[in-house]
């Protein structure tokens, strides 16, 4: 693939998160690519959706989109739990495929996605637009130089915070929405090893906290396993391979207009801290500060460095159409995305018992 020339994306779905989290920032960067096509099931909305962002051809049906289009990539912005059913027909068109968290929901469509791709040459991005926040991609640097130099010691502790709160940050003022009746669609069968009650509590899990989970994994670097939750659902602490003590803390409490989201990251003489805005937030990165305590009667020293005015969604566009070039490789691809989901079984057989 040429890297002069810009990309063509095609899109599948076009409702709220398609819009308001994807189309409008691929849009916004005509410099790198262009959205040649969209396929919406709903007519009317597949119409006022391409007139507002200039998209030139719009279909009815993804399969009618890619026997009819040349595209260098595709973004499906579904329903979780019938990727299993579509994603293997897309990466059949043999190009790139991004989609939303998480990669699917249950292990087994997972699995199935994750083959899926072996077969298909390409690559499967999933969507854990944390990882592509300014602040987060920093932090991530500085955490992975610490862990290499040792000059803080070794890393200690990482903690996460995701209360409940207004994550749609007033992000869907745009959306637009035909009020036609959503067809009738096919989704994936539920898990196979648990009944619907422990699956309704597996994805609403799945649903609120798989960005913590694998934000978890990226900022330890490596894997690890969930060895506790506490009965009232608000504690997940476990233990990374290499023995890191972590926790993530599920809504210890509820904000009505804010998001406080953040992550802890301590060594022994020092720590890396990331506060995140809400996800659909504008123009806003987050905030990362670093503390060092060099000991022997220094003094202790504190840095923020200023954020460009870039959030993640914008920043995960383009961190896609890199990995579309090569460029870079794709943030997190389906086989780690799928370890998300077996860490949420852990939770679940932990929580449950199931």
């Amino acid at each position: 693939m040429a890297d002069l020339k810009k990309l063509r994306i095609g899109f599948v779905g076009v409702g709220g998160m398609g819009q308001c989290a994807h189309l409008k920032n691929y849009a916004a960067l005509g410099d790198l690519c262009e959205v040649v096509a969209l396929a919406e099931l709903r007519p009317e909305q597949a119409k006022k959706v391409a007139q507002r962002y200039a998209v030139p051809v719009v279909y009815a049906s993804h399969e009618e989109m890619l026997k009819q289009e040349n595209l260098d990539a595709i973004i499906a912005s579904q329903p979780f739990t019938r990727h299993g059913t579509l994603v293997p027909e897309l990466l059949r068109a043999g190009v790139p495929v991004f989609t939303e968290k998480p990669i699917a929901g249950s292990v087994e469509m997972g699995e199935k996605i994750v083959a899926a791709v072996q077969k298909s040459g390409t690559f499967h991005m999933i969507g854990y637009h944390k990882r592509s926040d300014p602040a987060v991609m920093q932090a991530k640097t500085e955490i992975d130089r610490l862990k290499q130099t040792g000059e803080l010691g070794k890393m200690k502790y990482v903690r996460l915070l995701m209360p409940a709160g207004d994550w749609i940050a007033a992000g869907f003022t745009d959306l637009i929405n035909s009020n036609e009746p959503y067809p009738q669609l096919q989704w994936d069968p539920p898990a196979g090893d648990m009944d619907k009650p422990a699956f309704d509590i597996y994805t609403t899990f799945v649903n609120y906290y798989i960005h913590q989970v694998n934000l978890m994994r990226h900022l330890l670097g490596e894997a690890y396993a969930v060895t506790y939750v506490d009965p009232s659902n608000v504690l997940l602490a476990g233990q990374s391979v290499s023995g890191v003590a972590c926790a993530i803390e599920m809504s210890p409490y509820c904000t009505t207009v804010d998001w406080q989201e953040s992550a802890l990251v301590c060594f022994e003489r020092g720590w890396v801290r990331i506060e995140l805005p809400a996800p659909l937030a504008s123009n806003r990165a987050g905030r990362v500060t670093f503390f060092r305590d060099p000991g022997q009667g220094a003094h202790p020293q504190f840095l923020e460095p200023q954020m460009p005015w870039v959030h993640a969604m914008r920043q995960q566009a383009i961190n896609f159409i890199r990995a579309v070039k090569g460029e870079i490789k794709p943030l997190c691809e389906a086989a780690e995305a799928l370890e998300d989901l077996r860490v949420a079984r852990q939770f679940l057989k932990l929580y449950k018992g199931v």
